[in-house]
């Protein structure tokens, strides 16, 4: 089988579990893994080695080795090395926003900002708590936690209730998939050798440019539809009536890891502190802090919400490490060479694209803009193989983190808890909000393509 025809069957493995069989992410991600290993032909296998013998990444005799491998072997080892990249990332993510929620931290900092703004532009300040808190909390747990006050407010004002619902949305969508440490954008940018302050920074700056087009819109959709407030009871998830840690105290375990981090980077020779794994692990530490000492009376002990962190990251991170796997048996069916052979001009014009497509596609067929970009990732990595890419590659991550928000619809579950907790009918929810998000990720392409032509980072 060609190299196009095997990357091919596994995007197909992958669409049909997850669409027709409703597989579980992880069970689609290694099963895909384990049909491309298999298919895929032992003189593929020969010449993929020979390649990356030439590029220094296998002596010799592991190339010729490599020829004779068995699947079980490849797809075993791939899955490993993805687990000993991500999974202290992960589980410290985990519990570092668990912590921020179940302390109140995240409640002081939307509380904060919304002050800022006052009751005239509030929806200014859901747009920048949305975008902020979704950096280290899941989307689902920020929408959680602001809806509810959106609600308050729209009663307290007795309108812009749409534009409330929008702009929560608009900011938390895209942190999700643009900043690590949420896992489509951190596994991205390991996957693409990237590193976290660059990706955070890059992230950042095109998440302002979407995030204004879906404050647009929401501005825009406000105006034109008119929606009803549910009648669900004033009091649904306001905050606790226990003491709020401090903005300082709540702020530090976001700060302190993104500090560490950044000062690394500028050193010669990076300190051992500054690796992301032990920047973020001291983000998890002050976090448990936080929550010992502000924990609500009557609420889980701090072991048990550290059980529950750790049981939520751990899906996260078997499907993390099924799409390495995945990933790694794409790129050993040569296709990087295959493009390569195409010619440099195509790479270089056409890899962003393509990378937002091939993302879109699998997001609007399953639904999960995480395991869209978990998906992608690896053919993205292979037109960075090519060496002919001409721009730094965090720009294709940033393609595919935009590429992983077309089209939300009713295979999405945060379609559905938009749909459940706004009281928004899926006819509405299917013409407000979808659009919004699937403007948001085409706005970011062209974004992110003419930051690749200004200032290409090579």
């Amino acid at each position: 089988m060609t190299p196009l025809l095997l990357v091919g069957l596994g995007l197909t493995v992958v669409l049909v579990t997850l669409t027709a069989f409703r597989l579980h992410a992880f069970l689609a991600m290694i099963l895909a893994a384990f049909v491309v290993a298999v298919a895929t032909p032992g003189t593929v296998l020969e010449a993929h080695g020979l390649a990356q013998s030439k590029a220094g990444k296998m002596s010799a005799a592991q190339a010729t080795a490599f020829g004779g491998s068995k699947p079980v072997d490849r797809v075993l080892s791939a899955f490993g090395d993805t687990c000993g990249k991500m999974g202290l990332l992960i589980a410290m993510a985990s519990i570092l926003g668990k912590c921020l929620l179940d302390s109140g931290s995240a409640m002081r900092i939307v509380q904060s900002v919304l002050k800022i703004f006052g009751q005239a532009r509030v929806h200014l300040g859901f747009i920048l708590t949305g975008f902020g808190l979704a950096i280290p909390v899941y989307f689902d747990a920020v929408f959680y936690l602001l809806m509810p006050i959106g609600k308050a407010m729209a009663r307290v004002t007795g309108k812009n209730y749409l534009l409330y619902i929008l702009t929560i949305v608009a900011g938390a969508t895209m942190a999700h998939s643009l900043v690590p440490p949420t896992p489509g954008p951190l596994f991205t940018a390991k996957e693409l050798g990237v590193d976290l302050r660059t990706m955070m920074i890059a992230g950042g700056i095109v998440g302002l440019f979407t995030a204004s087009t879906g404050l647009l819109w929401a501005v825009w959709a406000n105006r034109r539809w008119q929606i009803a407030l549910p009648e669900d009871g004033p009091a649904e998830g306001v905050a606790a009536d226990h003491p709020l840690p401090s903005l300082g105290l709540a702020l530090l375990p976001i700060v302190l890891p993104i500090a560490i981090i950044s000062w690394g980077s500028f050193q010669k020779v990076p300190p051992w502190y500054s690796d992301s794994n032990v920047a973020l692990s001291i983000g998890a530490v002050l976090g448990l802090y936080v929550l010992h000492r502000h924990r609500p009376a009557g609420a889980t002990s701090v072991n048990d919400a550290v059980q529950q962190a750790i049981l939520s990251g751990a899906g996260i991170l078997l499907i993390t490490a099924a799409g390495g796997a995945f990933g790694s048996t794409l790129r050993q069916t040569g296709v990087a060479e295959l493009i390569q052979q195409m010619g440099a001009s195509s790479a270089r014009n056409w890899a962003l694209p393509i990378c937002f497509l091939v993302t879109a596609l699998v997001r609007t067929a399953q639904g999960s803009a995480t395991v869209a970009m978990i998906t992608a990732a690896p053919i993205a990595k292979a037109f960075l193989e090519t060496g002919a890419l001409g721009c730094h590659p965090v720009y294709l991550a940033l393609a595919v983190g935009c590429g992983s928000k077309p089209v939300p619809w009713f295979n999405d579950s945060g379609f559905w808890i938009i749909t459940r907790m706004t009281g928004l009918k899926e006819s509405e929810t299917l013409k407000i909000v979808t659009p919004m998000m699937s403007l948001m990720g085409l706005v970011g392409l062209p974004v992110v393509m003419l930051g690749a032509w200004l200032w290409p980072m090579v």
